[in-house]
């Protein structure tokens, strides 16, 4: 069984930033990517970015490209989000997933694709 547990979330000012972290447990072996995504009240969950198990190649949502930063540390099975220039709209509840090779070995952008999730981590950005 796979166990993905965030922290990092709080409450920031615009322009601040915060970093998120994802801790991962059990079968991890055979996983093709992490990936963050986020859900503010009344809209569904939407992808923020994404990298593959091996490190290598990372992708991200228009919106959010050049201010955030996903990455990962093999040594600690920790993936990281670090997040700059933080705007009320990024507020939500942010949330990482394991995408296993289930579907297909190519990194998803879409929360079907993804096998396990993490119980979430609250993001506040103040105006």
């Amino acid at each position: 069984q796979v166990q993905l547990v965030e922290s990092g979330g709080g409450l920031v000012q615009a322009g601040g930033s915060l970093r998120l972290s994802c801790a991962t447990s059990g079968r991890t072996s055979s996983t093709v990517a992490m990936g963050w995504f986020r859900q503010a009240p009344g809209k569904e969950r939407e992808f923020v970015a994404a990298i593959r198990w091996s490190g290598v190649g990372t992708y991200y949502a228009d919106s959010v490209k050049g201010r955030f930063t996903i990455s990962r540390d093999n040594a600690k099975n920790t993936v990281y989000l670090q997040m700059n220039s933080l705007k009320p709209e990024d507020t939500a509840v942010y949330y990482c997933a394991l995408q296993s090779p289930k579907y297909s070995r190519m990194v998803a952008t879409t929360t079907g694709r993804y096998d396990y999730w993490g119980q979430g981590t609250q993001v506040t950005v103040s105006s």
